[in-house]
């Protein structure tokens, strides 16, 4: 790890680094942005996977959710990852000294692993199940899974953002 905390040490010392964490203007805005495009991504994952459960939309089959909400979600999880990014290079030190940091982590890691078994295999088979008003048990682990991760993932940021 200390290969890490010394790549940390160096990204913290970069003018980029320095000039961002210190704007009046870009910080925010960049912060702001990360929060924004959580709204537009997450609330779609979050209703999808209200529909994987089977608690709402059970009259619309799982693509008719699906479809129409997943350009938000792939455009503000790629906007999220930018400004994410650009938030750990302006506190890099920082964040790696957070415990919140390192747990946000570890979720991001666990919701990414998540969508792939998804998408890999059990949307794979997606027309045996598609108009089913409760979807098959591991689609409902599924979206279960990735509600908790994502309520989890955000409460970590939130709590990283008050105590770094």
């Amino acid at each position: 790890m200390s290969s890490l905390l010394q790549i940390c040490q160096y990204v913290d010392a970069t003018r980029g680094s320095t000039a961002l964490r210190e704007s009046l203007y870009v910080f925010p805005i960049v912060e702001g942005t990360h929060v924004i495009s959580l709204a537009v991504s997450v609330g779609p994952v979050m209703w999808f996977a209200l529909r994987l459960i089977g608690l709402i939309l059970k009259d619309r089959p799982v693509s008719a959710v699906f479809e129409p909400i997943r350009p938000f979600m792939l455009v503000g999880f790629g906007i999220m990852f930018v400004t994410g990014g650009l938030l750990f290079w302006s506190l890099a030190l920082r964040c790696y000294g957070s415990p919140f940091f390192w747990a946000k982590m570890v979720m991001l890691l666990l919701a990414g692993i998540n969508i792939a078994f998804y998408h890999l295999t059990i949307d794979r088979r997606r027309e045996e199940w598609d108009e089913a008003p409760v979807p098959p048990v591991q689609a409902r682990i599924a979206g279960l899974a990735s509600l908790i991760l994502w309520v989890a993932i955000i409460t970590v940021g939130r709590m990283m953002a008050y105590f770094l």
